[in-house]
């Protein structure tokens, strides 16, 4: 049943019931039908008539709607299409040219909306389609399978990116052992505070946690640096939390985000912070140590 509706020159909304969104292939059969209709090219009979005499014909009304004592009908061949309608519309539907619909969304329970255009205005949307078709045949060196060149570009990226992942891996065991060797114990807490290497804030966490098996009663404190901005990860013992008082969000708030420029939290035990000032990192871990 149609819930609403929003016609003009170029663009068309329609609103319905219905129970599930819409397949692609259902979308293509609806616009496969209504495309068969504008090259029917069937002429749009519009008539005044009484409201009784238009439901008697067959006229389609909407449940709900008010209607004087007397109506328009649209009629589009009268087997197919007749309906109570206030709307202005063409002479006849091959004057739509071509009908395209641009997307299918819910928009409360059990209604759907169809976002349509058709005449000029679809022309251009199908020119604009088939230019980024032409582009990317391009970027991918013009293949003749577009969508084979597609999948075969996703599976060197993920090929790239496993690779990747292994060289962070071996970078972070390098940088692990380096670290559990410069582990300082301040007052009976293990202490490592390091601006290091990495590619990246994820692989600063990864760090961290391959290092904390490592150790028992301990504060950490990591930085790096990532094209121009500052990243930084504190982690603390449960049992160097609750002694010293220490809170890892709090420390990243309070003191760490003013000195890089940026802000951050986390929980008690693991906080990160981000800023715009790398060239600040080996003061902030130096502010984090005096805590101890």
């Amino acid at each position: 049943t149609q819930k609403g509706s929003l016609v003009n020159a170029d663009y068309l909304r329609f609103d319905f019931s219905h129970f599930s969104k819409l397949s692609h292939e259902e979308i293509a059969s609806i616009e496969k039908l209504v495309n068969e209709k504008i090259r029917e090219n069937i002429p749009v009979v519009i008539k005044q008539m009484k409201k009784e005499q238009a439901l008697e014909s067959g006229a389609m009304a909407l449940f709900g709607e008010k209607y004087s004592d007397e109506v328009r009908v649209v009629e589009i061949d009268k087997n197919y299409s007749i309906e109570l309608c206030g709307g202005t519309h063409v002479g006849a539907t091959g004057e739509l040219g071509y009908f395209k619909i641009l997307s299918e969304s819910a928009i409360a329970a059990g209604v759907r909306r169809i976002e349509a255009i058709s005449g000029q205005a679809a022309e251009t949307f199908i020119e604009e389609q088939l230019q980024q078709l032409q582009q990317v045949k391009e970027a991918l060196k013009s293949p003749k399978d577009v969508l084979k060149g597609i999948q075969n570009l996703n599976n060197e990226n993920t090929s790239l990116l496993k690779r990747i992942e292994v060289f962070e891996q071996s970078q972070i065991e390098i940088v692990k052992k380096d670290l559990l060797n410069s582990i300082q114990d301040l007052k009976g807490v293990q202490f490592i505070g390091e601006v290091v290497n990495v590619s990246n804030a994820d692989a600063l966490k990864k760090l961290a946690f391959n290092i904390k098996p490592h150790l028992a009663d301990f504060l950490m404190v990591l930085g790096t640096e990532t094209e121009g901005k500052a990243f930084i990860l504190i982690m603390i013992s449960d049992k160097v939390a609750m002694e010293k008082s220490l809170d890892a969000s709090q420390i990243i708030k309070q003191k760490v985000a003013n000195i890089i420029k940026g802000g951050g939290g986390g929980q008690k035990t693991l906080a990160t912070a981000g800023g715009q000032d790398p060239s600040a990192l080996h003061q902030a871990i130096e502010a984090v140590k005096q805590l101890i």
